[in-house]
């Protein structure tokens, strides 16, 4: 059980890592993830199914995802539709293409060569990519068009003035985001034997959980980068998952109890936010009526 909760949320934090980007670093609530995580399965599970090499399959799979981010970023820059409204609609747009894709609802791969058929355990598999997509995202977010990704969420004025282009780094954004997720789905499908057109349901709300969970747990530990704590976070929630569907719980429910996780973390973040502003205000006060005595 503990093997399975360690593979799964390795897998996730994949996708979650793509969130990362959108949600914190470009500050851009992309809907589209749940589309793009079931577009990069489909595209797998396809490929695979057909003979392909499974890791040739996810590789196109990785570039499917990174289209359809490209549509997200193309509606909300050149046709200035709300940034929400676009990835909603991109999201239904590859529910039908997904459909498309497959065929039918869902493409069995028990049968077929997938990157897990090696002789290597699923967990050394999974942990190698997951280590490696961590790394090179890391090294990314240091390069100069790294810079301007941050910049872009944080001052996009700043990026302007420097003479870039804001639109392009968003559209870059996207598509890295995007492509994060696709592998994520293409690997989840090889892993769990079949890819269904429904799997992406709830996948921006697990990506978002897995942020907020390992922001909030982990942040004391100043040496991680946000990077490990989107890893620690994605397991850390899928143990929570784990531990409740032991406590009885139907899996029918797991959305629902998602949604609960995320909601009391959120409080929780924001009324210790709260307190800390409150006890700041309150040593200012004093500071500055001990000033004023003296």
């Amino acid at each position: 059980m503990l093997l399975s909760i360690l593979e799964q949320g390795l897998i996730f934090s994949i996708m979650a890592q793509g969130v990362y980007i959108t949600y914190r670093i470009l500050d851009f609530p992309d809907m589209s993830v749940d589309g793009t995580f079931v577009l990069g399965a489909a595209i797998a599970s396809l490929l695979i199914s057909k003979g392909a090499n499974p890791y040739l399959a996810t590789l196109i799979a990785i570039f499917g995802g990174m289209a359809g981010g490209s549509l997200t970023a193309i509606l909300h820059i050149k046709f200035n539709i709300s940034n929400i409204l676009s990835g909603i609609l991109v999201m239904l747009g590859i529910y039908s293409i997904n459909l498309r894709i497959m065929g039918k609802p869902n493409i069995p791969l028990f049968n077929k060569t997938t990157i897990f058929t090696e002789a290597f355990p699923k967990i050394i598999i999974i942990f190698l990519i997951a280590i490696i997509t961590k790394i090179l995202f890391d090294i990314f977010i240091k390069t100069k068009l790294g810079f301007l990704l941050k910049a872009t969420g944080d001052n996009h004025q700043l990026v302007t003035s420097l003479g870039f282009n804001i639109s392009t780094t968003k559209l870059i954004g996207l598509m890295l985001s995007n492509g994060f997720v696709a592998l994520s789905g293409a690997i989840m499908s090889q892993y769990q034997g079949f890819s269904d057109v429904t799997m992406g349901t709830g996948t921006i709300i697990i990506g978002l959980a897995s942020i907020i969970i390992g922001e909030s747990i982990f942040k004391t530990f100043s040496l991680f980068k946000p990077t490990t704590l989107v890893i620690l976070g994605a397991v850390l929630y899928r143990g929570v998952i784990a531990l409740v569907l032991t406590l009885g719980l139907p899996p029918t429910d797991l959305k629902l109890i998602t949604s609960i996780i995320v909601i009391v973390i959120l409080a929780t973040h924001n009324s210790s936010n709260k307190l800390s502003l409150r006890s700041f205000r309150l040593k200012n006060k004093r500071r500055v009526s001990v000033a004023s005595n003296q």
